[in-house]
């Protein structure tokens, strides 16, 4: 049996490191000699697959068989899988799949969001859907105070000053936008909303919230102020930041309509999905000087094709969809990933379980 180093994190949970390396093939049984359940996954390594560093934690529990391995011996492997590991949204769900899968009880996907699956038609096959919403709360915040801070500073552009071949002094008039005392208006005060709220807080801004229900208690502890109506929200605004869900209620729900209600100074940071925004109408107001920069760490599609206006535009930032990529926040989703596989084969009531 392998060993375990553990790691002590900031927030008081360990995560657990396998210091044994096993054969791919070798962990296959359980002690008591029972074949493993199997889980699917879309491969092993790769941009889409397990993490390498992953693998021997899965192994201990799963037998793995990838996408291409079911495809090829579809007959014997698909009575074997009680569980899709989705990783980066891969593999891709559909009733096709569902249909070869008799024995399937669950499906775990990386992040918080769940966009990318169709919960009905999924629970129409009697397969639960679980998610990680609690890893991902602080990695995702400390992004999005992240994008604000280099937006703000116009670091991108200080950065070719400083590096720029061209550069003989640095002028003394070149300035930046300013944070402390600047108001925050954070749409969706969900977990993540929460965390990026305190994250203000140090910064000393002024934060405002919309949100479906008015949060007292998350209101109360960082002292914000709640607006009824989102307009009110932006009309107020230095930075507005989008932490919702994508639903068909928040589709396109910052367009041409919310960037007229917008600053002319402000910025327009979105770390929930890019469909939240009418990329059109963001393209316009920023050509049109309606609102003053962006900073997205999601856009539709993913990547932008690459003649988009945005990838042009000196006033955006853009991030390749990073808000949990961190060793540890990744680790933590597939351990919940994991928890979660592990109480639908064992009959327990499925942790993280996502019901609507």
């Amino acid at each position: 049996m392998a060993g375990f180093r553990s790691v002590p994190r900031k927030a008081g949970r360990t995560i657990f490191y396998l210091t044994k390396s096993f054969s791919p093939n070798t962990i296959c049984r359980m002690s008591n000699g029972k074949e493993l359940p199997g889980a699917l996954v879309e491969e092993i390594g790769g941009p889409y697959g397990v993490m390498e560093e992953h693998v021997d934690f899965l192994k201990e529990r799963f037998n793995l068989i990838t996408m291409k391995e079911l495809k090829g011996n579809k007959e014997q492997l698909s009575e074997k899988i009680t569980c899709i590991f989705n990783w980066a949204n891969k593999p891709d769900v559909d009733s096709k799949l569902l249909k070869c899968l008799p024995r399937l009880k669950v499906i775990a996907s990386a992040g918080a969001g769940v966009d990318h699956l169709d919960i009905k038609m999924i629970s129409s096959y009697g397969v639960k859907v679980a998610n990680t919403p609690h890893a991902v709360t602080s990695s995702t915040a400390d992004l999005a105070m992240t994008l604000l801070l280099v937006s703000a500073r116009s670091f991108m552009e200080a950065h070719e000053i400083a590096v720029s071949p061209k550069t003989e002094r640095f002028h003394a008039n070149w300035v930046g936008g300013d944070i402390t005392g600047m108001t925050l208006g954070i749409v969706g005060m969900g977990r993540i909303g929460y965390k990026i709220a305190q994250r203000a807080k140090a910064f000393e801004m002024k934060i405002l919230y919309h949100n479906r229900q008015r949060r007292l208690e998350e209101e109360k502890s960082v002292g914000a102020s709640y607006c009824e109506r989102l307009d009110d929200l932006l009309q107020q605004s230095d930075y507005v930041m989008l932490a919702v869900n994508l639903s068909p209620e928040t589709e396109k729900l910052i367009g041409k309509h919310e960037f007229q209600m917008m600053k002319p100074s402000a910025t327009l940071i979105n770390i929930s999905r890019g469909l939240v925004v009418d990329q059109e109408a963001l393209v316009e107001a920023l050509q049109t000087g309606q609102i003053k920069a962006a900073a997205l760490d999601v856009t539709y599609p993913e990547p932008l094709p690459r003649d988009h206006p945005l990838l042009r535009m000196n006033n955006v930032v853009l991030a390749p969809h990073m808000g949990t990529a961190t060793r540890d926040t990744l680790r933590l989703m597939m351990e919940d990933m994991v928890h979660s596989m592990m109480d639908a084969v064992n009959g327990l009531p499925v942790s993280n379980e996502v019901t609507g």
